[in-house]
């Protein structure tokens, strides 16, 4: 007799708790010899390339790839920890890698400048998760809206950012992408424990999307999607899953 929930979104989350098992036994046994996590499934085209329905894997290393939408404006090179500054008005820009650290220092400065925001446009290739989740967290205490310009991105962490925000606007030619969160091979920890924190965390990131209004099961997509690729969801799912208002 079958013991697999009848109910689509306990099986989904029952095949997540099967993954993240899975990927613990393979971290174990990395540990034990020295190997890295592998990626699944066939290797991704690179960034620059266009995406299309079942076809939304790529390549990510955040020092090298873009997205192949045009920003409206250049910003070069993005600044390894994130820098807030005015955009026009009350309407600021928060863009930049997420370091340990930013939660804190980011909403201090948002506690402080004036006009206080009430938007924050993003952009960002993502970073540490608890700080995303902390200032996450912030942004939607002060009510500070999030916008998403075209043919700019948000990746790996940033999406929480995104998700913070009362009314979130992204722009249709806007890249929000997701992965699994990446753990480095110098680590303190055995790799069991690991696991354990990895699950936690996981646990951590989608108590935190159902808080903010958005679907937890586009967790399936990140941690289907191994840290050197991203997944970048099409309109569609972003509608689906709550990052935008469902059309009328």
């Amino acid at each position: 007799m079958s013991t697999m929930p009848k109910n689509p979104v306990a099986r989904t989350l029952m095949g997540v708790l099967i993954f993240q098992i899975g990927l613990g036994g393979l971290l174990v046994i990395g540990d034990m010899r020295g190997l890295r996590l592998p990626s699944f499934g066939p290797d991704a085209p690179r960034l620059t390339e266009p995406v299309r329905p079942g076809d939304q894997r790529r390549t990510f290393r955040p020092d090298r790839d873009r997205p192949v939408v045009q920003p409206a404006r250049d910003p070069g090179q993005l600044p390894e920890r994130l820098v807030l500054t005015q955009s026009n008005g009350s309407t600021y820009r928060l863009e930049g890698g997420i370091e340990a650290g930013d939660a804190a220092r980011i909403a201090d400065q948002l506690d402080t400048v004036q006009p206080a925001p009430e938007t924050v446009i993003l952009q960002s290739p993502g970073g540490s998760v608890q700080d995303a989740l902390a200032l996450g967290r912030h942004l939607r205490n002060k009510g500070i809206a999030t916008r998403m310009l075209a043919g700019e991105f948000c990746y790996s962490a940033c999406p929480y950012l995104l998700a913070a925000g009362p009314t979130r606007d992204i722009a249709d030619d806007a890249s929000v992408g997701v992965h699994q969160h990446y753990f480095g091979e110098n680590t303190f920890l055995p790799a069991a424990f690991a696991v354990e924190d990895i699950q936690r965390g996981q646990a951590e990131v989608m108590t935190y999307l159902d808080e903010m209004g958005i679907d937890p099961l586009v967790m399936t997509h990140a941690l289907s999607t191994p840290p050197d690729q991203i997944y970048v969801l099409l309109p569609d799912e972003l509608e689906r899953y709550g990052f935008t208002q469902t059309s009328e």
